[in-house]
């Protein structure tokens, strides 16, 4: 017992902390979804104005479109990179350090230079379409509602892929050669090695990759925002950046904080769901 008595004494700074920068924050934040501006307890009113707003449902099918339009491609495209990364060419190292280049570069920085890249007057992406006479006119990408946020998801694509990418080579490098040689001696070719090896011998990292992407998309603000900051018309508005809107353009902090908690418990339910689904799914790795 006295020992097990020192065991929290050790572990006692840690929860300190952790209760200092999660529980307090999440536990204030539910305190301030129930209450006014004077601290009077007003119950479920601050759920029903956040849910009365137009805005809301717009936000949420924002976030699914931008969250699922970004994993998708950010995870294809990482794989392909891994695959090709995995194989032997002259160069090889120089081409694995280019391919992190999106992945360090700040987000804000990359956003700064796409809007000037996107942009409908001078940026070069319309010069590069017009001069050759691909298009008669420049398109307006960040100001169109139908084009914005493909242009947006692809802006996001390029940024995070490089970190699937690394992990995905992570994983096929520890993919044991004998496999490789056993399927060449039964005639493999490279796409039949790529989808009876690779891509299984992969796929515990896939999934927690996707995992990660999920939670940092749910929570992702700074491309969007420092590009179109929810516009035009509200056609890029997710979530995370109404949250903002709410809590310190509107100064709103109680119906703010109750979005948050919304928020959060879809987070949670997509996040269990999908855990739930690769538990059940055949095949999966443990």
């Amino acid at each position: 017992m006295s020992r097990q008595s020192t065991g929290y004494w050790f572990i006692l700074p840690a929860l300190v902390v952790l209760a200092m920068l999660i529980a307090y924050p999440v536990a204030y934040t539910g305190l301030l979804s129930v209450t006014d501006s004077q601290s009077n307890f007003v119950g479920a009113k601050n759920f029903a104005t956040v849910l009365r707003s137009r805005a809301t449902p717009q936000a949420f099918w924002n976030t699914l479109y931008w969250v699922g339009g970004s994993i998708i491609f950010q995870v294809l495209l990482g794989t392909a990179t891994a695959i090709l990364l995995n194989q032997s060419f002259p160069g090889r190292s120089v081409v694995r350090s280019i391919a992190l280049i999106p992945w360090v570069i700040p987000s804000i920085v990359a956003a700064t230079t796409f809007a000037w890249m996107f942009h409908t007057e001078f940026g070069i992406i319309n010069y590069m379409m017009t001069a050759p006479g691909l298009i008669e006119q420049p398109i307006g990408w960040l100001t169109n509602r139908d084009t914005v946020m493909p242009v947006l998801i692809a802006i996001n694509v390029w940024k995070l892929f490089p970190f699937v990418a690394v992990m995905v080579l992570a994983g096929l490098q520890s993919i044991p050669k004998e496999l490789y040689e056993a399927a060449r001696v039964d005639g493999a070719n490279f796409w039949e090695e790529v989808r009876h090896i690779m891509l299984p011998q992969v796929r515990p990292v896939l999934v927690a990759v996707t995992l990660l992407l999920v939670i940092w998309g749910l929570n992702s603000i700074t491309i969007i925002y420092a590009i179109t900051r929810g516009g035009p018309a509200n056609s890029t508005l997710i979530t995370p950046i109404q949250i903002f809107r709410i809590a310190f353009e509107n100064v709103q902090f109680n119906q703010a904080a109750a979005l948050s908690v919304m928020f959060f418990a879809v987070a949670i339910l997509i996040v269990f769901f999908y855990i739930k689904a690769l538990a059940a799914a055949p095949g999966e790795a443990r």
